[in-house]
């Protein structure tokens, strides 16, 4: 075997192996993605529209209340919405993972479409299910009592419509984590408090909450990161009402005229609130864990609900319903009639809104086209960066790779509203104008969704074993060519998870995209937004319906089709 590897070492001959000069430069762009725009967020914060060093634009956001009441109504909302995404998850994730519960992949399907389904287009679904004069549920609720025209039991313009319909959308953070967490407790920890007495329900409270507690706390502080951060649903749902949070309030900054200074300035604060929260996140899952010592443990039993199973598909039904199966019947029924208010009758059927989408509307293919350009564009980057940075992190193949690490991870820090801020101010102005461009966007998309990716395909290199890589390795291969060519093959379902997670954020950012896109480069979700400013629901849902299928095929067709080639044999020695 020796002597084997030794000749095809020197049949292979001595080739310059560049992969250090590709990693460097690689090190070089992520340290550009990151802190570029930061740095210039941070000197913009501080100095004034003559670029004198100054403290008056925190001054300032300290001291109006045009600004500090934003900044509470957000936390207010976000704390808010953290505890009903709790309240509603936990439960379900139970029956999901624990119970004979009927339909248990289904409902986990659902749960992964209110996930796909972008927060903006939820809340324009609400609106027409909630708005109080043309809302489908408030006009059957007028149709069932007999009620006057402005009366209403549901009005979504308002602080308790929104909380209600961001949890809708941040509740499925938490399902995941307390859902892996319950499918990880072994059953014999439940077994053992049965033989020494305990009921169910004790059982319950005193063995599987405690151990789920930390998945659980965790998920409620990224359901309240992704609310204080989010800008689509308040900017559709709480400006009619008349009031702001923080990411509107810096959008609005950005209005003519724009003070760029103060926006900076503005966006500092939801910067390091959103790093300590995440951090918070860090100390739950990784310190405050419960650990099982012992061999390998059983499945989790699964407990037989016996004549409450069928209440229980009905809560989980309810559940689902209200991010899922509720809103896109609104959507499908607003597309297919001429005014949202119009029964969804034979007679009341048209094609006005599709026809005025894809034929009349000018600016549709071409929003079209960017999203998908942009989509899959960000997605194949961001997995190869994410592909190159795991490996290089993992098997520890230069120097400061730690720092590598670091720069991938750090972006899940920034609020997509603050990352908007930062792009704007970097790439406005020479040597590097982006600004009107698609490469900004692409730029924004990367940076937003490295996490992300990063987290998958380190995850996945921590349990591959080196040993087939030093194999290519000692055969004359440079680590890039064992990277794709052995690697990579044998990671393509992990591969495949990742490109299809970040085609998904990138389909459903509209925080950063709303302060970076122009007439040329405008994307459908920056387009459903302006049409909703205009009031034309019916062209919305068709463009929303398109996104979401454009989504689901995209997905669909990247688990189907075979990644990176079938997996090398090795040679024989």
């Amino acid at each position: 075997m020796a002597i084997a590897v030794e000749r095809a070492g020197e049949r292979a001959g001595w080739r310059p192996d560049l992969s250090v000069a590709v990693l460097a430069l690689l090190g070089l762009f992520l340290c550009g993605l990151v802190l570029l725009p930061l740095g210039w967020l941070a000197w913009y914060s501080v100095t004034d529209a003559n670029g004198v060093p100054t403290l008056a634009n925190f001054v300032r956001l300290a001291t109006d209340p045009s600004f500090a009441g934003p900044y509470l109504t957000a936390l207010e909302i976000a704390a808010a919405v953290a505890l009903a995404a709790c309240a509603a998850a936990t439960p379900l994730a139970w029956l999901v993972a624990r119970t004979d519960l009927p339909l248990r992949r289904t409902i986990r399907m659902l749960v992964t479409a209110s996930f796909v389904t972008p927060p903006f287009l939820g809340a324009i679904a609400w609106e027409l299910l909630a708005a109080p004069n043309s809302g489908i549920l408030n006009q059957w609720y007028r149709s069932l009592f007999g009620l006057d025209t402005y009366d209403h039991l549901f009005d979504i313009y308002t602080v308790a419509g929104l909380v209600f319909t961001m949890a809708c959308y941040t509740f499925p953070y938490v399902f995941v984590l307390v859902a892996n967490a319950l499918d990880n407790i072994p059953g014999e920890l439940e077994d053992a408090s049965a033989i020494l007495g305990g009921t169910a329900a004790r059982t319950l409270r005193r063995v599987t909450l405690p151990m789920v507690l930390p998945a659980l706390l965790a998920g409620g502080l990224v359901a309240f990161v992704q609310t204080l951060t989010q800008f689509g649903a308040p900017a559709i749902l709480a400006l009619p009402a008349g009031f702001h949070v923080i990411t509107t309030k810096i959008w609005s900054l950005f209005q003519y005229p724009p003070n760029l200074h103060l926006a900076a300035a503005a966006a500092m604060p939801l910067l390091l609130l959103t790093v300590l929260m995440l951090r918070g996140q860090q100390l739950l899952l990784g310190r405050r864990g419960y650990t099982v010592l012992g061999g390998k443990s059983g499945a989790p039993r699964r407990l037989a609900l016996g004549r409450w199973r069928w209440p229980a598909l009905a809560f989980a039904g309810a559940i689902v319903a209200l991010p899922v199966l509720l809103p896109y019947g609104a959507l499908i029924k607003t597309a297919l009639v001429g005014t949202p208010s119009d029964p969804l009758t034979l007679s009341n059927l048209t094609l006005h809104n599709i026809r005025f989408v894809f034929v009349d509307f000018s600016q549709t293919r071409q929003a079209l086209w960017n999203t998908v350009l942009l989509g899959v564009g960000a997605a194949t980057a961001g997995t190869f960066l994410a592909l190159v940075v795991s490996y290089v992190t993992t098997r520890r193949v230069v120097p400061g790779h730690r720092v590598l690490g670091f720069l991938a991870t750090a972006p899940v820090a920034i609020p997509g509203i603050v990352l908007g801020v930062g792009l704007f101010l970097a790439y406005t102005r020479p040597p590097l104008v982006l600004y009107g461009t698609l490469w900004i966007l692409l730029l924004a998309f990367l940076t937003i969704e490295m996490p992300a990716g990063y987290q998958q395909m380190h995850a996945a290199f921590r349990g591959l074993h080196p040993e087939l890589e030093e194999a290519s390795r000692i055969f004359g291969a440079s680590r890039l060519k064992s990277l794709w060519q052995v690697t990579a093959p044998l990671l393509r379902t992990s591969v495949v998870a990742t490109w299809c997670f970040v085609f998904i954020g990138v389909i459903r950012e509209l925080s950063a995209t709303i302060l970076l896109t122009t007439a040329q480069t405008k994307v459908v979700s920056v387009v459903i937004y302006d049409l909703n400013e205009s009031g034309d629901l019916g062209a919305i849902s068709v463009l929303g319906i398109a996104l979401l299928l454009i989504t689901f095929a995209v997905v669909a067709l990247a688990n189907r089709l075979p990644v990176l080639g079938r997996v090398p044999t090795p040679p024989r020695t």
